[in-house]
């Protein structure tokens, strides 16, 4: 068939189906047996079927484009959550359409332009955004439908994908007081994002469990970032006494602390343990290598483009789908160790990698 386009009729005629059985797999449509529906998509990836997106939206009233929208000021997090949303979005004849939204920015004057020029059929909406009023009315009036990531509030409002994180949080701190550590510090992420709250609660539910007090100096307020764990560990590294482990509240603050460590002199995990969130690429590329809470940030967004086009599949006015919850990880590395001088145990949770 080279040297012309493959078409649908193609496909239906090398998968030994009909035309609008094709169609229905290809626009993900319900009752189409999962045998049935393989052998299609496998027959059209063979074939290298690109489906024209014009034709699809004028047919079926769909534009088979699926919105992103993030403010989020670590970059290994969005790029998960990109690689994520675009991987599922492929392998179901979708389009991803990525679009950043400041902080300062007017939900009105920006989302309005937006919604309206690209017609999508559904956003998926990252912390913070996901719990911005603003932002939610905004494409509530547009009348789109959406999915948010880990919203923190008001979780019946629409589906969402989430995760335990008061849960990881608490266990981490548990490792770490299984590995004899007493004076634990840690390092929030920003204000106004969801995860922050839950990861604290998580940290001081394991403390109070194990009958410990944590200073106030102890909790530093952090942004999500390399330079603010980094300022935060500087102060927490001068206390008297300075803790024996550090946690912070994601991978980058978590990278900025072994820094932090290493021009202070210290080491790690001998002087100072250091644990993190997320299982980022550099928390596998530092040295020594970063124990932390492997968060399924690409298996969120892939969940979230799931739930949006089950959404379409079945139609307006039908039962909304139902939110997910996905599961994480401990995973121990070479920046955690025992304390110099280990008191008691507390058993952990964990996993090796």
């Amino acid at each position: 068939m080279s040297g012309r386009q493959i078409t649908i009729k193609d496909v239906a005629q090398a998968a030994g189906v009909s035309f609008k059985t094709v169609s229905r797999v290809l626009n993900d449509e319900p009752n189409v047996r999962e045998s049935l529906r393989e052998r299609v998509r496998a027959v059209a990836a063979e074939l290298g079927y690109v489906p024209n997106v014009a034709a699809r939206d004028l047919a079926g009233g769909r534009s088979f484009l699926i919105g992103l929208m993030f403010d989020n000021p670590s970059e290994s997090y969005i790029s998960k959550i990109q690689t994520g949303a675009i991987t599922r979005c492929r392998n179901s004849g979708y389009y991803l359409i990525v679009e950043p939204l400041e902080p300062t920015d007017d939900p009105k004057q920006t989302l309005d332009p937006i919604l309206s020029r690209l017609r999508v059929d559904g956003l998926i909406l990252t912390p913070p955004i996901c719990d911005n009023q603003a932002v939610l009315e905004a494409i509530e009036r547009a009348g789109v439908r959406y999915v948010r990531i880990a919203p923190d509030r008001d979780l019946s409002r629409a589906p969402c994908v989430t995760m335990d994180d008061v849960g990881a949080a608490y266990d981490m701190t548990r490792r770490l007081l299984a590995l004899g550590h007493r004076h634990i510090a840690f390092i929030t992420g920003m204000p106004g994002h969801g995860a922050t709250p839950r990861r604290l609660e998580g940290f001081q539910r394991a403390m109070a469990e194990a009958g410990l007090e944590v200073p106030a100096g102890f909790i530093e307020t952090g942004a999500f970032s390399f330079e603010s764990g980094m300022v935060a560990a500087e102060r927490l590294l001068a206390a008297d006494p300075r803790p024996t482990a550090i946690f912070a509240s994601n991978d980058d603050m978590a990278l900025g602390v072994m820094w932090a460590a290493l021009r202070s002199g210290l080491s790690v995990p001998g002087d100072v343990s250091v644990a993190g969130f997320d299982d980022s690429e550099p928390a596998r590329m530092a040295w020594p290598q970063l124990t932390t809470i492997r968060q399924p940030i690409a298996e969120m967004s892939a969940a979230a483009v799931d739930l949006l086009i089950e959404a379409n599949a079945k139609g307006r006015g039908s039962r909304p789908v139902a939110s997910r919850q996905l599961d994480y990880a401990l995973i121990e590395r070479g920046s955690t160790g025992t304390p110099a001088e280990p008191l008691g145990q507390v058993e952990p949770r964990t996993i090796n990698a």
